[in-house]
């Protein structure tokens, strides 16, 4: 994997980039829809190919479940399981296991869980989950980290970090007896909602030399503000040469302010699942499929869009389906929401190569009336 930045804004920390894997080019900043089984609900990864998604997320909690790596392996890995030709970064299940795990018991050998789907018991080290991917055969996989609800005190925090650094040096080791050098590994820095923790789990990991780094621990509960504050002052921590992905973020606007910040790489399983919901985006914000007032609406989500149900149907369609649960109601609104996030980096990428990210900034704001 290499990385470099080619834009850089002049009036912000922005920048864009260009990251090589054994899989193809991807142009940050960059949006990846979550793939956790194996598939990004309701579409098809053709569908992905046409909106020009460059790079999806896998998750090794989900995947190792079931199907199992076993049965992955005999495809070769995650991109021919699910015929997906571009590149795939795979998540450790760290967060998984902390949110969606049974009884989950943490020890400095790894993670002791019950499976949320029938209760057996399992245990992942962090040299599982390196293993695990290799499996997978990802182009970029994730440390096994320590997740930590919020709030949480300082000292937790603290402990968190440094279990989660000490798994990063153990992943980096299996990773090196592996060999394989199309998988990059990346680190995730933690430190809770403490500055100095963040600074120290910054630290320690680029000691490690990664080829990359993750800010994780983010949208976890804390309010905005503080979420920016952490996100801001970890990623300045961070190496400029390399690639840094700022995890399960967000929103639109939580995007757009995390790319002034220097941010490169997020994944959120926002546009899909409020698709789902639906709820789709716009540029002055969204709208509730739910609504009556769509009923007779015969427009298109959104006239200046160019995806496959803006140029084909009409928001009363929709508003139908919805209402009918029919299962075509989710992958068109799928299709919607994900040009949306695919559009808006591309217009971030742009604003960065001709220095008016600023002025991409406030125009998105004033569109949606802040």
């Amino acid at each position: 994997m290499n990385f470099s930045v080619t834009a850089a804004s002049g009036t912000s920390r922005a920048r864009a980039g260009v990251l090589e894997t054994a899989h193809g080019k991807i142009m940050t900043p960059v949006f990846m829809p979550v793939g956790t089984l194996g598939t990004v609900k309701g579409v098809t990864p053709e569908a992905l190919e046409t909106i020009g998604a460059p790079i999806i997320l896998g998750n090794t909690y989900h995947l190792y479940l079931r199907p199992g790596p076993e049965i992955i392996r005999l495809f070769g890995g995650l991109h021919g399981f699910m015929n997906w030709k571009r590149p795939i970064l795979t998540d450790s299940g760290g967060f998984q296991i902390f949110s969606l795990a049974g009884i989950s018991k943490i020890t400095e050998e790894g993670y002791a869980f019950a499976s949320h789907i029938d209760g057996s018991r399992h245990l992942i080290t962090p040299e599982d989950a390196v293993e695990l991917q290799g499996a997978l055969d990802s182009d970029i996989m994730m440390c096994l980290d320590q997740c930590i609800a919020y709030p949480a005190d300082h000292e937790t925090a603290k402990n968190a970090l440094e279990l989660t650094t000490r798994w990063a040096a153990r992943c980096l080791e299996r990773k090196k007896r592996l060999g394989n050098e199309q998988n990059a590994l990346f680190a995730i820095v933690q430190g809770g909602m403490y500055p100095d923790l963040r600074r120290q789990s910054a630290e320690e990991l680029m000691a490690l030399d990664f080829p990359g780094y993750a800010v994780g621990g983010l949208s976890v509960g804390e309010p905005k503000p503080l979420m920016y504050e952490i996100g801001e002052s970890t990623l300045a921590h961070l190496p400029a040469e390399k690639p840094r992905y700022v995890m399960g973020v967000g929103t639109p606007a939580d995007i757009v302010e995390m790319v002034g910040f220097g941010a490169d790489m997020f994944d959120c399983v926002m546009p899909t699942r409020n698709a789902r919901n639906g709820q789709l985006f716009i540029p002055s914000g969204t709208i509730n499929l739910s609504n009556a007032r769509f009923r007779t609406d015969t427009r298109p989500v959104d006239e200046n869009c160019g995806c496959y149900t803006c140029a084909n149907y009409s928001r009363a369609y929709l508003h139908h389906l919805y209402k009918c649960r029919e299962l075509l109601s989710y992958h068109l609104n799928t299709i919607h929401n994900l040009h949306y996030y695919t559009h808006l980096m591309a217009g971030l990428r742009k604003a960065i190569e001709n220095d008016d990210f600023m002025a991409f900034k406030t125009a998105f704001y004033n569109q949606q009336g802040k």
